[in-house]
């Protein structure tokens, strides 16, 4: 397996060392923006193609471009031989993560919060934290797994395979979990956001790499010099959708704010939850870091994308259930940051990352 590479080991940037700080800036920004310049967000928000928001798009592919000129695909078919963490993704993702969403969904929304919310909106809400268990991520794993000095060959493979499950799993088990059998899956979504997030930022990426490495006499360290002038760069994507997206939703975010904590409960559980179960098999099963840091975000992260979309489709735009899809975006950037310190810090309990 490939090593981490220079530029995986040096220290934090300014960025990196505070970026829960500027994240946070980022999110008070993007609730002032959304409230003060309204007609501007709802211009950026109308930009999108079957759901999938464009501008978000561009810069969600900034920020895994350069982990993409980063895979190595000589690298990849030595993963077969490896398949611990593979085998920890798929069980986690489609075996765990959704039934225990469903699980910590009707525990609040029908017990815990009986009397405080009216029993029809709390059945919305749990159809809502349903899609998002159900939906694994695709885009942003890729920059968790960046933070984490992750082997970016095998998180290739691991989201891959993971879409590749999404499109024949994703819409049964969601049936099985709402209890009913007539679930409308956005295909066209799906489709897209793989082609947006994996298929462009993947060719686009190797023909760098080939071309940087061309120029360099074949020194394939050069790659490392190439991705270190782009880091800034795709941190900078980061705060800007973090703006993007609390912006869009700046509305509900005033108007709901104890409704939105209460919604919020159960998926912040549900994230740390998942985290330490599949963070602890791969460390019981002695899985490199490099490849059990990524393999526990995939499950813990959300294809958000895909889950508002279709609690929009099922339910409609107002709806309990695209709120709730909504709320898992706004927690999941400060879940996720502070489970890459968590892997960051423990790095060194693990087996060598060419173990």
């Amino acid at each position: 397996m490939a090593q981490d590479s220079p530029l995986s080991a040096s220290p934090l940037g300014l960025f990196e060392r505070w970026l829960s700080l500027w994240v946070a800036l980022a999110i008070v920004g993007g609730i002032v923006l959304g409230n003060l310049s309204p007609d501007t967000v709802g211009l950026l928000a109308g930009l999108e193609v079957a759901s999938v928001n464009l501008v978000v798009a561009a810069l969600i592919w900034a920020m895994i471009f350069p982990m993409m000129v980063g895979v190595d695909f000589a690298s990849i078919r030595d993963i077969g031989r490896k398949p611990k963490g593979l085998v920890i993704t798929l069980v986690i993702n489609w075996l765990v993560k959704p039934f225990t969403m469903a699980a910590l969904a009707v525990l609040f929304f029908d017990y815990l919060y009986s009397g405080i919310i009216a029993d029809n909106d709390a059945q919305q809400y749990i159809a809502g934290l349903i899609l998002l268990g159900a939906a694994p991520c695709t885009a942003m794993v890729f920059v968790w797994s960046q933070m984490t000095r992750g082997d970016p060959a095998y998180t290739l493979v691991q989201v891959s395979v993971n879409d590749l499950v999404m499109i024949v799993a994703f819409a049964p088990i969601v049936a099985l979990l709402l209890g009913v059998t007539d679930i409308v899956v956005p295909w066209e979504t799906l489709l897209l956001s793989v082609v947006l997030y994996i298929v462009i930022p993947l060719v686009a990426g190797a023909l760098t790499r080939r071309k940087v490495i061309a120029a360099h006499a074949g020194n394939a360290a050069a790659v490392d010099a190439f991705t270190a002038r782009l880091k800034p760069w795709s941190v900078i994507g980061l705060l800007v959708t973090v703006v993007l997206l609390f912006a869009f939703q700046a509305g509900v975010i005033i108007d709901n704010p104890l409704l939105i904590a209460l919604i919020a409960i159960p998926i912040i559980i549900q994230s740390y939850g998942i985290f330490a179960i599949a963070y602890a098999w791969a460390f019981a099963w002695k899985v490199p870091h490099n490849i059990a840091a990524p393999c526990a975000m995939i499950g813990t992260s959300n294809f958000f994308e895909l889950a508002v979309a279709v609690a929009i489709g099922l339910f409609g735009l107002s709806s309990g259930a695209a709120l709730a899809t909504v709320v898992g975006v706004l927690v999941e950037v400060p879940v996720m940051l502070s489970l890459v310190a968590i892997a960051n810090r423990t790095r060194n309990r693990f087996a060598g990352d060419g173990a």
